[in-house]
Formats: structure tokens, sequence, C-alpha cells
């Protein structure tokens, strides 16, 4: 199949991706029909979806264009720093001391290498950074990067905040903090690996990856495809891997400090600060609507009564003649 043949690709528009909205609907209604209360969820997912889609499509064309290693690295930087936002503030019910700048740095350390030796080497692209190649898939990476670490430390947190006994046992003991953490840095990073094992597991047989359906539809052979589905899935297990890793010893780092005690002071149960300020700042609205509406209803009832009054006045003077 020759990639150039513009017959082999469909074009797509608004009303496609009209139809395909009708199936997030669909599952609008069964919540709702059920009362399984994600409706709403799915409906702000599906919206941030395309709107997201859209103007990152709008970022990648202008950047395509330049064909500038510095706008490369720089989309490259954003996909970490928007990822690591989304894990930390949306992704994480539990949150620890400077786990911003951990999360970030577990995330740059394993999307940048992994993607430049697997770009450069088991791809064999040259340069490296080519947009088109390297843009999706640092983004892949980033995604599957944003799952482990979740995973990872929403465990890790779990178990230290809850079941932090266990630990202060091993520590009562004489154990030191990395001995007494190595179990639960153990389950914490089995858990975050497993969905990749799992993936890999099934893949080809069972399921069809969305790599490969890319690479058939835009005009490779299915051979060519399938290898370079085997090359990403081996990358992304290698940077789950090692951004679970970073980021799960610097939690347990944050968490457990180096007088061997563990500090739940520096895990932060409440909803993050983003989300705490929206929450204040609709409260204010809220009640700046209630208070403008208590006004409007006191004005328009006083201008109610002097209306009324207005209009008794001539029968009431008229009345007080004729007894008079």
């Amino acid at each position: 199949m020759d990639p150039g043949d513009t017959g082999s690709t469909t074009h797509l528009n608004w009303g496609n991706v009209g139809l395909a909205f009708s199936f997030i609907l669909l599952d609008g209604v069964l919540s709702t029909t059920f009362g399984l209360g994600v409706g709403s969820s799915l409906l702000t997912a599906a919206v941030r979806c395309v709107i997201q889609l859209s103007v990152v499509a709008l970022i990648l064309q202008k950047v395509f264009e330049t064909n500038n290693p510095w706008a490369v690295a720089g989309m490259a930087c954003l996909l970490n720093l928007m990822g690591t936002a989304e894990t930390v503030i949306n992704k994480s019910k539990k949150r620890y001391d400077y786990m911003f700048p951990s999360v970030l740095l577990g995330m740059l350390g394993s999307t940048i290498p992994v993607s430049i030796i697997g770009i450069r080497f088991a791809m064999s692209v040259e340069p490296f950074w080519k947009p088109e190649q390297y843009i999706p898939i640092v983004g892949m990476l980033c995604g599957s990067t944003i799952s482990g670490i979740v995973v990872s430390v929403t465990y890790v947190l779990k178990e230290i905040y809850e079941n932090k006994d266990k630990v202060e046992m091993y520590l009562a003991f004489g154990a030191s903090r990395f001995e007494a953490c190595k179990p639960v840095a153990r389950d914490a990073l089995r858990l975050a690996l497993t969905p990749n094992i799992n993936q890999m597991s099934v893949i080809g047989i069972i399921a069809i990856p969305g790599m490969m359906t890319g690479a058939i539809l835009g005009g490779s052979s299915v051979e060519q495809a399938a290898r370079l589905q085997m090359v990403i899935m081996f990358m992304i297990s290698s940077c789950t891997a090692l951004s679970s890793i970073v980021t799960t010893i610097l939690a347990l780092g944050v968490v457990v400090d180096n007088q061997h005690r563990v500090r739940t002071d520096r895990i932060d149960t409440r909803p993050h600060a983003v989300w705490r300020a929206r929450n204040w700042l609709v409260s204010k609205a809220v009640n700046a609507v209630k208070v403008a509406a208590s006004a409007t209803a006191s004005w328009a009832k006083r201008a109610i009564g002097r209306r009324d009054a207005e209009e008794e006045l001539p029968g009431s003077n008229e009345r007080q003649r004729l007894l008079g």
C-alpha cells in the first residue's frame, strides 16, 4: 500500500466526530438509568478530549512545520509538565510534600532518555528529534507513566497513612527506613507494572493496539506495523518501571524521614489547593448571587408597596372629604 495514496485514508469531519460522540451520550443515558453516577464525568471527559485534541492538533501542526529541535524539546517538556499536573492535581487523592517536583523528576528522568535511545537506536530514526516521530512517542510514554506513578504512589501513601504500624514495628526493632519500607515499595511497584505485563500478554492475540492500527491505516505494511508496536511496548514498559521506581523512592523518602520516623503529617488528604480555590470562588460567587437576588427582591417588594399606596391614596382622600 502506498503511503502517499490519498485514496487509502479517510477524511473525517466534525460530523463524524459528532456521530461518535453519540456513543458517549448512550453511556450517559445508561448511567442515569442504572444510577451509576458517572454520566457527568463521562460527558466532562469527552468534552475535555475534544478540546484538548483540537488544541494539540493546532500546536503540533505548527511544530511539524517549523521542524525545529528546540520546538520539539519544548513540546516534550510541556507534555511532561502537563502530565505531572494531571497526576498531582487530578489523579491523586492523597499527596505528600514536594510531590510535584518529585513526580516531574520521575517523568522527565524516564520519558526523555527512553524516548531518545528508543527512537535513535531501536527505531533507527536520524535525527531522533523528528517532530512527527518524537512528539507522539513522548506523548504515549507520558500517558503510561501517569498510570504507573498514580498506582504506585497511591498504594505507598495509603499504606503509610492507614497502616503505619507495620513500618513503625520494623523501625522499632532496629530496621533502617530502607528495610522497613521495602515491602511497601515492592508491592507498590508490582501493582504499577501489572497492567503493562497484562497488556503485553494479550497484545496481538486478543487486542490489536492503537499504534499498530494507526500505522496500518497510515499505509505501512502489517509486518512493519507489528515490529513498530513491539518497540513501542518495550519502551512503554521500561518507562513505566523507571518512573514508578523513582517516584516511589522519593515518596518514601519524604514520608519516612532520615531520622527513621513515619511522617504522616507530610501526607495531605485534602483536595488539592486548586480545587479548594475553585470551591472557594464558587461559594463566593453563589453567595454574591444570593445577596444580589435578595436585594433585588427587597427592592421589588418596596416598589410594589409604594405603587399600591399611591393607587389607594386618591380613594382615601375622597372618603375623608365625604365623611367631613
